[in-house]
């Protein structure tokens, strides 16, 4: 069995696509910065 043929048979295991919603991902992500950048602060860890 050679590399390419192994990683081909592997079995997705539920991760993120490849095609979804890009600036949903980036909106999600950036919210999340705020959210724990807003934590930090109020619990006066900065």
């Amino acid at each position: 069995m050679t590399a390419h043929s192994s990683t081909a048979d592997r079995v997705r295991t539920g991760g993120p696509k490849e095609d979804g919603p890009k600036i949903f991902e980036h909106a999600m992500g950036w919210t999340l910065v705020v959210v724990v950048a807003m934590l930090v602060t109020q619990l006066g860890l900065l």
